[in-house]
């Protein structure tokens, strides 16, 4: 059985295609720019067995990009497949489940009518995710097509997690609450560590994952559910990221807009695609940035010392909301594969009884999972490398086939 994940964007489409009988992952790729033009650079890649292959190609819409995909996928010399029949179902990514149930699902015309009504919740993310899904059917019609939700993994927490301070009309009318985001990420990589911890003999009930990269977001799960989050209505909210501010007091929003002769729709722009690292040094990769520091760049130190002492304070926060803490789990881009990230936030963590063995994190091999902590220290420090697509294609596979 092979199914296809897709990950959709504004303007950009990642996909996976998985055998599912073995797991295995028969191509991968992305396209980007799709509805712009003018532009010499190649913006699709394509990766499998057969080697990868860089093109150029001005695509309208996400119509347009799945008939390349498709084409991509069946030619002679690119292909996996002989032909797109042999695709059983579509899994996509949604960064939001709208006020409809999180729980993975078929997607139909009522469903994508239902998110697309939604599309204030995420407004930068569900028109582009319904559009892809209907550039899907489009192209290949009468193949299910199922919806994964970032939110679904956060839905198990309590109300007195995911509530704001507002009035209870404005949760009831307008269904402003905390929402959370990387939860495929979350969901794998915590069942993962449990799994590991549990294997040799360590305690796993009370875990904090932290998914770090351009956008990072922390959960507190215990026994596998998560009961808080560090992202909130939006994925605006938490510790310092690439481009995004992160949590900020509100009223900044009114105070930095008038300052800056915005309206309050440029200013959240702004706070999500000009601030961070970025706002703060100049550059949103890490890597750039640890080059800075060590040609002594004081921004630039400034900048991970407030990515670390962030995430200390939620860490520190969750272990109490738990009343406990077992494991700190690192994922995502940064978390997997900055050693010198690592290094600078868990240096100030004995205080929950985590103890950081830097010689270990500082020779992590990708790909595997590492215990990045003392042999002695009370709370594990591990590493888990993630793989969204793979949960995608499972829930995918459940909904579609129950299986």
């Amino acid at each position: 059985m092979k199914i296809l994940t897709v990950n959709a964007g504004s303007s950009s489409l990642k996909y996976q295609l998985f055998e599912m009988t073995d797991e295995s992952v028969l191509c991968k790729g992305g396209i980007e720019r799709i509805g712009l033009s003018g532009f010499d650079s190649e913006n699709v890649k394509h990766e499998s067995a057969k080697g990868e292959v860089k093109i150029h190609a001005e695509l309208a819409d996400h119509t347009q990009a799945f008939n390349l995909l498709m084409k991509l996928l069946t030619d002679k010399q690119t292909g996996v497949i002989s032909s797109v029949s042999e695709i059983a179902a579509v899994g996509h990514r949604f960064v939001h489940s709208g006020t409809g149930g999180s729980k993975p699902c078929l997607l139909d015309e009522a469903k994508l009518d239902s998110l697309y009504a939604d599309r204030d919740l995420a407004p930068l993310h569900m028109p582009a995710n319904v559009s892809c899904v209907r550039s899907c059917m489009q192209v290949m019609p009468g193949v299910p097509n199922v919806g994964v939700f970032d939110t679904y993994f956060h839905s198990t927490m309590p109300p007195r997690a995911y509530m704001y301070g507002v009035a209870y009309e404005d949760y009831e009318k307008f269904h402003v609450r905390k929402y959370g985001f990387h939860g495929a990420s979350h969901r794998y990589v915590s069942a993962k560590a449990i799994e590991y911890l549990k294997q040799n003999g360590l305690p796993a009930g009370k875990i904090i994952t932290c998914h770090l990269g351009n956008g990072s977001s922390i959960s507190a799960v215990v026994d596998g559910k998560c009961v808080d989050t560090s992202m909130g209505m939006t994925p605006l909210a938490g510790m310092l990221m690439g481009t995004r501010s992160g949590s900020v007091d509100p009223f900044i929003v009114d105070y930095l807009g008038k300052k800056r002769g915005m309206n309050a729709e440029e200013t959240l722009a702004y706070l999500n695609k000009k601030c961070g690292f970025a706002g703060i040094c100049g550059y949103s990769d890490c890597r750039d940035i640890y080059r800075l520091i060590r040609e002594g760049d004081e921004k630039a130190r400034l900048t991970m010392d407030m990515f670390g002492y962030q995430i200390r304070k939620i860490i520190g926060a969750y272990a109490a909301a738990m009343n406990g803490l077992d494991a700190i789990i690192f994922t995502g881009g940064i978390g997997e594969n900055s050693a010198d990230a690592r290094a600078d936030i868990c240096k100030d963590l004995d205080f929950v009884g985590a103890k950081f063995d830097k010689a270990v994190s500082d020779s992590c091999p990708r790909g595997k999972i590492v215990q990045i902590s003392t042999p002695d220290s009370k709370v594990k420090m591990l590493v888990v490398p993630t793989n969204e697509e793979i949960v995608i294609a499972r829930d995918t596979r459940e909904v579609a086939f129950g299986k």
